[in-house]
């Protein structure tokens, strides 16, 4: 009778190891998910989170079903431990911005004395011909070096797919710029020192500053100025296809 008791037990254990070791999605509409990941934005070309994670805690153990671009909110002391692979110690900038395959389970354990914060923008589409171009953006994988344009307002492409494109913008001091009507949908992240405000046909005035996001449909036409003296700088992730496309 004991040996079964003892047997029940430890097959009781298993399986509530087992079970803890099955990874928690991210969150999707209405439904929770990994709790330090925060939905910002959603539609049918992106889901976009805001992570933190407080000093020497980690994230559970949570699945990345999709391809991700992330940006790092200030600097970061975290390990990568993802799922049945060895721990990885990566240490990021503030800015510092990466893509990653999706289809994998991972925690992220911060060993910082501060939060470590970043944006997660998850991309609904597979990501076919992934390079960079003016940035690491992929990391062990070369890249241009590229001279800013000449202006007030400058552009240089760092990472492409065939279906998204990823600038990082720089506006100087009291800079101003208009941008045309978009014919394509695109996402801006403010990087750090960034005070930009941010006027489109369809919205109201806002602020982008660091790790702030906003979502422009096709057809949006926005003006961009920089009200302070230092030159500010985010983010443009431009979606190369129409949204008929996604459906087919």
């Amino acid at each position: 009778m004991k040996s079964l008791v003892c047997l029940t037990l430890l097959l009781f254990s298993i399986s509530a190891c087992a079970r803890a070791q099955e990874p928690v999605p991210l969150a999707r509409g209405n439904t929770p998910g990994e709790p330090h990941h925060h939905l910002k934005i959603e539609n049918e070309y992106v889901r976009v989170y805001y992570v933190e994670v407080p000093p020497h805690e980690n994230t559970q153990l949570h699945q990345h079903d999709n391809d991700y671009i992330y940006v790092s909110l200030g600097p970061s002391d975290v390990v990568n431990a993802i799922l049945n692979k060895p721990e990885i110690h990566l240490q990021f900038k503030d800015g510092e911005t990466h893509f990653t395959r999706g289809g994998f389970a991972h925690v992220a354990r911060n060993l910082a004395d501060s939060p470590f914060r970043n944006i997660t923008i998850e991309l609904l589409r597979p990501q076919a011909e992934a390079r960079n171009v003016c940035g690491p953006v992929i990391l062990d994988a070369g890249f241009a070096e590229c001279d800013p344009p000449p202006g007030s307002w400058s552009a240089m492409t760092q990472f492409e797919t065939a279906e998204v494109k990823l600038d990082h913008v720089v506006l100087s001091g009291n800079g101003k710029y208009r941008d045309k009507v978009s014919e394509l949908a695109f996402l801006v992240v403010g990087l750090g020192g960034s005070d930009i405000k941010l006027i489109g046909n369809d919205k109201s005035p806002k602020t982008l500053q660091a790790g702030g996001m906003e979502w422009f449909d096709r057809g949006s036409k926005v003006r961009f100025s920089n009200a302070g003296t230092k030159p500010a700088a985010f983010l443009r992730l431009i979606f190369k296809r129409p949204p008929h496309y996604l459906k087919k």
